[in-house]
């Protein structure tokens, strides 16, 4: 596990995940045996890693990587390392015959996407990205509804991520100062277009088009050590995207916004036969047949609460940490070879579609979206 000492790696993938899979006293796989995963920490810096490992009982750390990839006993690489370093890294432990399991974006470029993805078929080790939007509770919901044909035809998806995060100058911010640094990955585009891409393509259809406008709302920030730097990376996105079937997708997403929503992440998705919306954990409904006929009038002020007119979609379901959930789902395709589709060739569409928002963005015009191939 290549990069737990970032908040995402630690909290979500290592302590959620593996640690907590530990705890349940591993992954029953259903036919008798029990998997129990056992992580290796590597990273760069010893101390952390040495606090770590002592901290969770860990026995396996590491600061050589090469070391690591060279062990027999060694079978899954994972990587959540920033993502400049992240493509090296991948093909390395594709070299050594590792099955490949890793966050997104998976590289830089959409062609290092592709050449990992090429890699790791052709060494035939089974590869993953993380894609753990799929499995929050409010789009599980939301799938359900669209499997169930509640939306008839569904017209419109409407997103809107974000929260504001400080400068770091009167207040430190709660991201690293490289997300903001073109140079080293930064980025909201690189960072969530990745995402936008698989909840659109699982959950509505293909992306054909997109027009997005990319922008620096905040040109300078504060990094760890409290000292200013020229903030090169785009921190606010503003996409337009066609999808299949012929719905269109409008979303938001900002590191410069105050939140006025229930959740970070909200969608509202609008249909023929009905409309919901859904954030992290809560998803709402409005059939057409409870559908109010409001009427426009600004001379006088609004008689009714309309986020009462909305109807809870129930649990029907206990559902797990997302991340775990796909961790999961990833070590039941290693162990038992069980079909798998987050494959980097997946991960490689949510480069391609962060590379072609910051084009269009740059030119000032709408972008077709090729299907990919190997």
């Amino acid at each position: 596990m290549n990069g737990v000492t970032g908040r995402m790696g630690y909290r979500q993938h290592l302590v959620r995940s593996i640690l907590s899979l530990q705890q349940q006293g591993g992954l029953d796989l259903g036919d008798g045996t029990t998997l129990w995963p056992e992580p290796v920490l590597v990273g760069r810096r010893e101390h952390a890693l040495r606090a770590m490992a002592e901290q969770h009982g860990i026995e396996h750390w590491s600061t050589d990587l090469d070391a690591v990839l060279a062990d027999p006993s060694v079978e899954i690489y994972f990587d959540a390392q920033v993502t400049s370093a992240r493509e090296d890294a991948v093909r390395q432990a594709i070299a050594a015959g590792k099955h490949i399991y890793c966050e997104k974006p998976t590289a830089t470029s959409l062609d290092g996407a592709l050449e990992l993805a090429r890699l790791a078929v052709a060494a035939g080790v089974k590869h993953g990205v993380v894609q753990d939007k799929l499995f929050l509770p409010g789009l599980q919901k939301l799938k359900r509804l669209v499997d169930g044909g509640f939306f008839g035809r569904i017209l419109s998806v409407r997103g809107e991520f974000g929260y504001w995060v400080f400068e770091g100058d009167w207040q430190s911010a709660q991201r690293p100062s490289w997300n903001y640094r073109a140079q080293d990955g930064g980025g909201i585009v690189a960072d969530m277009f990745p995402h936008w891409e698989y909840v659109m393509h699982e959950t509505f259809g293909r992306v054909r088009t997109v027009q997005a406008l990319a922008t620096t709302h905040v040109p300078q920030r504060w990094d760890e050590r409290g000292k200013p730097y020229d903030a090169t990376a785009d921190d606010a996105a503003y996409g337009i995207f066609e999808l299949d079937g012929g719905a269109v997708a409008q979303i938001n997403s900002s590191w410069t916004v105050r939140v006025n929503r229930d959740e970070l992440v909200e969608f509202q998705v609008d249909g023929t036969y009905g409309s919901a919306v859904a954030g992290l954990r809560n998803c709402r409904v409005q059939h057409r047949s409870a559908t109010p006929k409001p009427v426009w009038n600004p001379d006088l002020p609004a008689t009714e609460a309309f986020r009462d007119q909305w109807q809870e979609v129930p649990d029907n379901t206990e559902f797990d940490n997302g991340f775990k959930a796909q961790w999961e789902l990833f070590l039941r395709h290693v162990a038992l070879d069980e079909p798998w589709r987050w494959d980097l060739t997946a991960g490689a569409r949510g480069v391609q579609l962060a590379e072609l928002g910051l084009r269009s963005s740059a030119e000032g015009r709408r972008l077709d979206v090729p299907e990919l191939s190997l």
